[in-house]
C-alpha cells in the first residue's frame, strides 16, 4: 500500500465532507441542540405552571372544606350545600368559577367521601393529584379523630420514616466516595446512546460515499491512479477524521454556548435550576412524608425544606453535593480514552464492512438486504447499553462488552460502574483482532465490487469474492 497515495485518498475525503454547508451546518446547530437540552428543561419546569383557577365547593360532607385552603394558583370558593350542581354545569362563568367540586355527604359506615370535579378544560395534573390529596387528608384526620385516642395523629406523624440510603465506595487504599447511582446510569446511557449514534451514523456515511462515487463511475477514474484498498482506507480514515473534528467541535462550542448562558443569565442561577432538577425526586418524598402535597409548595420553599432537612442531619450530604461528589470521584480521563479508542476502532469495524456492502450495490435501495447481517449486531449492542446499568456484571452484560460486534457500545455503558483491568484489555484485543480480519475481507470484496455493475449482489457473490485470489 502507498502511504503517499492513501494520504493524498484521505486528504480528498476529508476536505471534501467538511467543505459541505451540511457539515458547518450540522457542527454549529447540533451545539446550540446541546446546549438548550441542558438549560431548556429547568426554564420549562419553572415557567410551566398553571393559571390561576377558582374552584367552586360543594361540600355535604362536612370534613373537606377547611382543608381546602388556597395557594398561588387555586383559590377555593364555598358555594354551600344547597347549591345545586347541574346549574353550574350549565354555566360555569355565571357561578364565577372554573372548576366545581362536589363532596358527597359522610358515609359512617365506611368513613369516607366520594368527589367529583367538574371544567370546560380538563384539569392539569398538579390541580387535579392536590385537590385528591387534601381530600384524603381530610378523610384521614377524620379517621383517626374517630378513633378517640388523644394525640393519634402526632403518634402516627411520630412513626412515619423517611430513611435515606447513602451509598459508598472504597477503593484499594479504603478510602470512601460518595457513590450516587442516578449519577452513573445517566452517564452509562448517555455514553452508550452517543457511541451508538456515532458509530451508526459515520459508517452510514462512508457506505453512502462508496455508493455515490460507483453509481457516478468517478471510481472507474480513482481506480485508475489508486489501488482499491487504497481508496477503500483512504475513505474509511478520512471520514474517521471528520468525525473526531466534528465531535471536538461540538464539545468546545457547547461549552463555550453554556458558558456564554451562564454569563447572560448568571451561573448561580443556573447552576440553582440544576440543583432545581436533581433534588426534585427528595423534595417529593420529604412532601409526602410531612403530609405536604406538592401544589401547595412553590420551588423556594421545597429547596428550603430540603436544604434546612439535610443541614440538620449531622454529616448528611445534601442531593446537590451528593451528586458534585460523585461526579468528582469519577475518573473522566479514562472515560474520556475509552470512549476515544473505543468510539475509534468501533467505528473503523463497522465502517470496513459498510464500505464492503456499498462497493457491492449501486444505489442504496439494494443495500437493505445486505446491511441486516451488520445492523442487527449494532442495534443489540444499543438495547444491551440501555439496561447495563441495572446489573453491569451480568452475563449478558459482560459478554455484550466482550463481543466485538457489542464491546464498542455496552463496555462504555459499563466503565462508569467499574470494570476489572483484565476485561477492559480482553475486549480491546478481541475489538482489535476483529477489526484487522473484517478489514482484510472487506478489501477483498471491495476490490471486486467496486467495479461490479449490471447485477444485485446478494450473499453467495460476496462469498466467491472473498474467496478470489
Amino acid at each position: 500500500m502507498n502511504i503517499n497515495k492513501l494520504g493524498i485518498v484521505i486528504q480528498r475525503e476529508y476536505l471534501n465532507k467538511v467543505k459541505k454547508k451540511s457539515f458547518l451546518l450540522i457542527t454549529f446547530l447540533a451545539p446550540i441542540f446541546f446546549a438548550a437540552l441542558c438549560i431548556l428543561p429547568s426554564l420549562i419546569m419553572m415557567g410551566a405552571k398553571e393559571e390561576a383557577k377558582q374552584v367552586g365547593v360543594i361540600d355535604r360532607s362536612g370534613i373537606v372544606l377547611p382543608f381546602l385552603t388556597d395557594n398561588d394558583v387555586t383559590k377555593f370558593v364555598d358555594l354551600g350545600v344547597e347549591a345545586s350542581p347541574e346549574a353550574i354545569k350549565a354555566d360555569f362563568s355565571s357561578a364565577g368559577v372554573d372548576i366545581l367540586l362536589t363532596i358527597s355527604e359522610l358515609d359512617t359506615e365506611s368513613r369516607t367521601v366520594t368527589a367529583d370535579c367538574y371544567s370546560e378544560k380538563p384539569l392539569g395534573m398538579d390541580t387535579g393529584s392536590m385537590i385528591e390529596g387534601r381530600i384524603n387528608d381530610a378523610v384521614e384526620a377524620y379517621r383517626i379523630e374517630s378513633y378517640g385516642i388523644e394525640n393519634l395523629e402526632e403518634i402516627m406523624a411520630g412513626v412515619k420514616s423517611n430513611v435515606k440510603l447513602h451509598t459508598y465506595t472504597v477503593d484499594e487504599s479504603g478510602k470512601e466516595s460518595i457513590s450516587e447511582s442516578g449519577i452513573y446510569m445517566a452517564l452509562s446511557m448517555i455514553l452508550g446512546i452517543a457511541i451508538y449514534m456515532f458509530i451508526a451514523l459515520f459508517s452510514g456515511m462512508v457506505m453512502s460515499s462508496v455508493i455515490e462515487e460507483k453509481s457516478s463511475r468517478v471510481v472507474e477514474v480513482l481506480m485508475s491512479s489508486v489501488k482499491a484498498t487504497e481508496l477503500m482506507f483512504g475513505k474509511i480514515i478520512g471520514m474517521a477524521l471528520v468525525a473526531l473534528t466534528q465531535f471536538l467541535l461540538w464539545i468546545l462550542l457547547t461549552l463555550l454556548l453554556l458558558g456564554v448562558a451562564m454569563g447572560i443569565m448568571g451561573k448561580d442561577k443556573i447552576m440553582g435550576m440544576m440543583q432545581d432538577d436533581a433534588t426534585t425526586e427528595m423534595v417529593q418524598q420529604m412532601a409526602t412524608n410531612e403530609g405536604v402535597h406538592m401544589g401547595d409548595l412553590d420551588l423556594g420553599s421545597a429547596m428550603a425544606a430540603v436544604t434546612d432537612t439535610t443541614a440538620a442531619a449531622a454529616g448528611e450530604p445534601s442531593g446537590m453535593e451528593a451528586i458534585m461528589s460523585t461526579i468528582g470521584n469519577i475518573n473522566l480521563g479514562q472515560i474520556g480514552l475509552a470512549f476515544l479508542f473505543f468510539f475509534v476502532f468501533g467505528y473503523l469495524l463497522y465502517a470496513s464492512l459498510f464500505a464492503a456492502i456499498g462497493s457491492a450495490v449501486e444505489n442504496e435501495g439494494d443495500s437493505s438486504q445486505l446491511q441486516l447481517p451488520v445492523t442487527i449486531p449494532l442495534m443489540l449492542g444499543f438495547f444491551i447499553a440501555l439496561y447495563a446499568f441495572k446489573a453491569p456484571d451480568s452475563s449478558v452484560v459482560f459478554w455484550g462488552s466482550m463481543i466485538p460486534f457489542t464491546s464498542p457500545i455496552v463496555m462504555l455503558a459499563r466503565i462508569p460502574f467499574g470494570v476489572a483491568a483484565w476485561e477492559l484489555v480482553l475486549s480491546i484485543v478481541l475489538l482489535v483482532a476483529t477489526f484487522a480480519v473484517c478489514a482484510w475481507a472487506s478489501a477483498k470484496i471491495y476490490k471486486v465490487g467496486i467495479l461490479m455493475y449490471g447485477k444485485k449482489s446478494t450473499f453467495k457473490d460476496l462469498w466467491k469474492w472473498l474467496k478470489q485470489k
